[in-house]
């Protein structure tokens, strides 16, 4: 019963991504022959200045998204695993962010923010009429809220899932007690979806890694490189300036940032078996 789900895995995975670190090490512009190049490759990446900065705003990106998407998505998942009827319809309100494209959210929010023909100057409102994009603070900060604005619900559907696998008698007990709905989410809720939390966190943080279609149609990086994060500079090397090489180098590079970061929170939230064992 394995062998279907390894042989997909062996497919689309693994020869990927060995075809991948086996071009890090080659010099090709997408298009003649493919040339030995030793670690040449890897020394332009790693000695390149804008590296850094690139891995910079990657990990800004991840930590404010992640900080934005985690309390709102646990109090949204919270609220929608009550039973009421009319909870059923706002889970539906709240799921169809996802259900966009991101291409399409990108251009979206870049017409509404437009300082002269969006949002702001139609209804002449001074707050929204800034160069939202045109400025680094404030381009990253809209990066970081359509992510958030965008992943939202699916995170919301994870907590959703998990509050609704906690029973039922630990509130019940705490209300006896005198535990109001605050001192329950506090001492029950969160402490019941640690494992939860974890999970979520981790498709958040390797998930950032990603993003480029979004920042790309939204910003191109900009202003300057401030938005430049190392998925949009790998697409940048490699189908731009025709490197696939150090474009390669940053795939790697980025493969092993996702992997350090799951295997980092899995360490930090410790085994799921326990934690099953401790709630049975």
């Amino acid at each position: 019963m394995v062998v279907p789900a390894l042989v997909m895995f062996v497919v689309f995975g693994v020869v990927p991504l060995v075809g991948v670190l086996v071009l890090s090490f080659t010099q090709w512009d997408g298009l003649g022959a493919i040339r030995p190049a030793g670690v040449a490759n890897w020394r332009v990446v790693l000695g390149d200045p804008g590296l850094p900065h690139a891995v910079g705003v990657t990990f800004a990106v991840m930590g404010l998204s992640w900080a934005v998407q985690t309390p709102v998505s646990l109090l949204i998942g919270t609220f929608l695993a009550g039973r009421q009827r009319y909870r059923g319809l706002l889970a539906v309100l709240y799921f169809v962010p996802l259900l966009l494209s991101s291409a399409a959210i990108a251009i979206t929010y870049k017409a509404l923010l437009d300082p002269n023909f969006g949002l702001g100057a139609g209804l002449k409102i001074g707050f929204l009429t800034q160069d939202w994009l045109g400025r680094g603070g404030l381009a990253l900060g809209v990066v970081i809220f359509v992510v958030s604005w965008q992943f939202i619900p699916f995170h919301s559907l994870i907590y959703q899932g998990g509050v609704r696998q906690i029973p039922t008698s630990m509130y019940e007990a705490a209300a006896i007690d005198g535990a109001g709905r605050v001192r329950q989410f506090f001492s029950i809720t969160v402490p019941q979806l640690k494992y939860t939390i974890i999970t979520s966190s981790t498709l958040m943080a390797v998930g950032s890694l990603t993003f480029f279609d979004l920042i790309f149609v939204l910003t191109a990086g900009g202003p300057g490189d401030a938005t430049r994060v190392l998925a949009l500079d790998m697409y940048k090397r490699g189908f731009q300036a025709n490197l696939m090489g150090p474009a390669s180098v940053i795939a790697v590079l980025l493969v092993l940032l996702g992997l350090a970061l799951a295997l980092l929170l899995r360490r930090l939230g410790g085994s799921t078996t326990a934690s099953q064992q401790e709630g049975a």
